[in-house]
């Protein structure tokens, strides 16, 4: 009989261990289904927001869903938003049910990409109104200049699109985090360009600077042939 218990004893102790375990694997399973029920009534009521408020008016303007239609798919800005918005509960449904399940380091992993998603989110936003003012300035200036006669409006306006555009740009990056990354890659760009130029104009001056050496030596022995002359005629 002993030896019967022995045997049963890791099988008990299995059994109460899958006994505790058991109900936060269904208590996570609920989470997650309750999560992704908040995620649908979340992009539904996001979505239906921003078109009511005429959101994708301006993102139509700002030239962004044409860009987002490019690749050939059917989608717009207000469809990235409510996706993204979609995620984010998703991922925190899952973070929480990781939690509930005592695991902490992929609850950890989880959250740092919950934290990455608004910041998404704003960059998109930034995106779009910056787009949208990027244009406005544009043909504002575009319009000015041609009223009053001025040449290469066009060129001027789209010169000052370009410059906001890139402005926004790095609004946006920073947003995400990527503006120490970018401000390095762009300094170590301009050092390669600058010693590219300098090593350019370092050989492409050798020549002329060996022409001037050779001019300043013949003349200087021309005249100091000169002074020999006049010492030798007095």
């Amino acid at each position: 009989m002993d030896n019967v218990n022995v045997l049963l004893e890791p099988i008990r102790a299995s059994l109460h261990q899958v006994g505790a375990f058991l109900p936060r694997v269904v208590l996570a399973i609920a989470i997650l289904i309750a999560g992704w029920l908040i995620a649908k009534a979340v992009r539904f009521a996001l979505v239906k927001t921003l078109r009511a408020i005429n959101f994708n008016v301006i993102t139509d303007k700002a030239g962004i869903d044409t860009f987002l239609r490019q690749g050939g798919g059917d989608i717009d800005t207000i469809r990235v938003l409510g996706a993204l918005a979609y995620w984010l509960v998703i991922l925190a449904a899952v973070m929480i049910a990781f939690n509930s399940l005592d695991l902490a380091y992929v609850t950890d992993l989880v959250g740092r990409v919950v934290l990455f998603v608004p910041r998404v989110m704003v960059a998109v936003v930034i995106l779009v109104f910056g787009a949208y003012f990027a244009r406005f300035v544009s043909g504002a200036l575009s319009a000015y200049l041609k009223a009053i006669g001025a040449g290469e409006a066009a060129l001027l306006g789209r010169l000052s699109l370009y410059a906001i555009m890139a402005f926004v740009i790095l609004i946006a990056l920073d947003q995400l985090g990527l503006g120490e990354i970018l401000r390095q890659t762009f300094l170590i760009v301009v050092a390669a360009i600058a010693l590219g130029l300098a090593i350019a104009f370092g050989l492409g001056g050798q020549r002329r600077a060996a022409e001037l050496i050779e001019r300043w030596t013949k003349l200087r022995a021309d005249r100091q042939e000169s002074g020999t002359r006049t010492k030798s005629v007095l």
